[in-house]
């Protein structure tokens, strides 16, 4: 019975540990997207700090990366950018790619 147990504690930790590290990988590719997209909308470093903030807390309002994609879509179409939805989406799945280096690296 202790080693059913024991397995039950170890998988429902490495559930919240793979729950937690998604969270982290999700948050640091905002602020990739976000940095990009300031660059794009040549903000300045205040602003580009700022906005970064402002995409990570815009992945608050619905799952799925909807919300982000649609944020980022106004304000580069907003600031006359060149910057298509299909752009978008294929920089969101590299940043992906990086956030998850990165953090991985980390550790």
């Amino acid at each position: 019975m202790t080693d059913f147990k024991d397995r039950e504690r170890a998988e429902e930790a490495k559930f919240a540990l793979d729950g937690e590290t998604a969270f982290r990988i999700a948050a640091r590719r905002n602020r990739l997207l976000g940095e990009w997209a300031a660059g794009l909308m040549k903000l300045t470093p205040e602003e580009t700090d700022a906005y970064k903030k402002a995409v990570v807390q815009a992945d608050f309002e619905e799952s799925g990366d909807e919300d982000v994609i649609r944020k980022l879509l106004g304000d580069l179409t907003a600031a006359s950018t060149n910057v298509s939805e299909a752009d978008i989406r294929a920089k969101l799945d590299e940043m992906t790619i990086e956030a998850r280096r990165q953090l991985l690296g980390e550790a």
